[in-house]
């Protein structure tokens, strides 16, 4: 699934664009633990979900090959956070839905966890 059609999908606002405009995200991850994150690692074309806004998401997503990173809740980063993200080709969004939905409206559109990855 495109980029842009996760941001319709979850109603979000796209904060910092990618370059690449026909990334496809196949994974995603849903989590306020960055402990949980790294766990995730190994796959390709992920995205992460969180409501933690603070610069170590941005570090975790870099470190883990993390191309999308959704801020749920209607959370908003700073200028700083976004400087980061576009310095490291970091796409971020941000939603008004919980996690929990976030995270369901992506499975329901065939967006898979790590271990059901096809």
């Amino acid at each position: 699934m495109r980029i842009n059609e996760i941001a319709s999908l979850l109603n979000s606002e796209i904060l910092v664009d990618s370059d690449d405009v026909e990334l496809e995200i196949l994974v995603a991850c849903g989590s306020d633990l960055m402990s949980d994150v790294m766990a995730f690692a190994g796959t390709t074309n992920q995205m992460m979900l969180t409501g933690l806004v603070n610069p170590q998401t941005i570090r975790t997503a870099e470190m883990l090959d993390v191309k999308v990173v959704v801020f749920v809740r209607g959370k908003v980063p700073d200028t700083n956070m976004c400087d980061l993200a576009k310095e490291k080709g970091i796409t971020l969004l941000s939603t008004p839905y919980s996690l929990f939905t976030s995270c369901g409206v992506l499975f329901r559109a065939g967006i898979r966890g790590k271990e059901e990855e096809v």
